[in-house]
């Protein structure tokens, strides 16, 4: 049976290869499509993003310990009906072991100039599957919370004595990809 995650919530997974979800319904009405993305923050022991390629995003689909991988970009919200629009695959067994955390975060692409937040989007959510079985192991429904945010972290992968666990962050900004870049990213940020 599937958690509701609760901010600041922790829980052991017990799982080593697992998929990251997110979905949202289309914008229906006038306007700007709803263009919600997935990223994968891969950090190390200083709390930084020890090359650009473990930074996991649309644009760079797979880290290069080949751990992490993003299945694609959806610019709607139309890519399936009810289910995941964009996911990450996870797999624990082949993490770089210089990389101590893994952060999830969701943004709103071009959320400023479209004038778009969380609370416009409809039925968006963030959930965990386990890759071996398909069954959900937790979610957390992104609109509820986070009705003026355009950037929510979501959740982070952690070491902690040898096994990985899962906090889940539930903190909201009004930022963009850019702002999670410029704090765990020591090179240049070229928008």
């Amino acid at each position: 049976m599937a958690i509701n995650l609760q901010k600041g919530q922790k829980i052991d997974l017990g799982l080593s290869k697992m998929t990251i979800g997110l979905g949202w319904n289309p914008n229906e009405g006038t306007g700007y499509d709803f263009d919600l993305d997935v990223s994968a923050i891969m950090i190390d022991a200083n709390k930084f993003v020890p090359e650009d390629e473990f930074f996991v995003f649309y644009n760079n689909v797979d880290s290069p310990d080949a751990s992490v991988h993003h299945t694609g970009d959806d610019p709607s919200g139309g890519n399936s009906d009810g289910g995941d629009d964009e996911s990450i695959n996870v797999d624990l067994t082949k993490v770089d072991p210089k990389i101590q955390e893994i952060l999830f975060v969701v943004t709103i692409h071009e959320a400023q100039p479209r004038r778009q937040n969380f609370g416009q989007v409809r039925d968006s959510y963030i959930r965990i599957i386990d890759e071996l079985t398909g069954s959900e192991v937790c979610k957390y429904e992104l609109g509820e919370d986070f009705s003026i945010e355009t950037a929510i972290e979501f959740g982070r992968l952690y070491r902690r004595n040898g096994a990985w666990k899962f906090e889940a962050s539930g903190v909201g900004y009004k930022e963009d990809l850019a702002f999670f870049l410029s704090k765990y990213f020591k090179g240049q940020i070229i928008k």
